[in-house]
């Protein structure tokens, strides 16, 4: 399948860069609705090193970093707005966060996210996370909208 936006695309609608950029490209997205992305884990991820040495495991809190830039990629496109319009989508909060299965080195972890509710300054969003058609994670989670003085 033919991502719709590729890693250059997707450095234009977020500010995260790696080792800290969770996305690798984006399979489908409905403006305002829903947005489904992929991120290949791999064994050169620099948290592997910590975690865990003897087996190595992906941070919950990442996988919901990861689905949290899914969400903001989809509000960034959702708007017409990029990081360098001078608007951020900040990490606002979270609730109901499952962890089901572990995600691995090699693994391909395919991220959902649908949109509940849309302010202009405020999303609330669900997301999920599967590994196949193994859930490995969902949440519902808030992304508030900033402005910086040169947006």
């Amino acid at each position: 399948m033919k991502p719709v936006m590729d890693i250059h695309e997707i450095l234009k609608f977020l500010p995260h860069r790696p080792p800290f950029l969770l996305i690798d490209r984006v399979l489908e997205i409905d403006l305002g609705k829903s947005l489904v992305a992929l991120k290949n884990v791999t064994m050169n991820e620099a948290y592997f090193v910590g975690h865990f040495p003897d087996r190595p495991v992906m941070p919950g809190v990442l996988i919901l970093e990861a689905m949290a830039q899914a969400g903001g990629v989809l509000a960034y496109k959702s708007t017409n707005t990029t990081p360098a319009d001078g608007v951020l989508f900040y990490f606002a909060g979270i609730d109901g966060a499952r962890f089901r299965r572990v995600v691995e080195p090699g693994d391909q972890l395919r991220l959902e996210v649908k949109v509940i509710r849309a302010k202009r300054e405020m999303w609330k969003l669900e997301g999920s996370a599967y590994v196949g058609d193994e859930l490995t994670c969902s949440a519902e989670f808030l992304s508030a909208r900033k402005v910086s003085e040169r947006g």
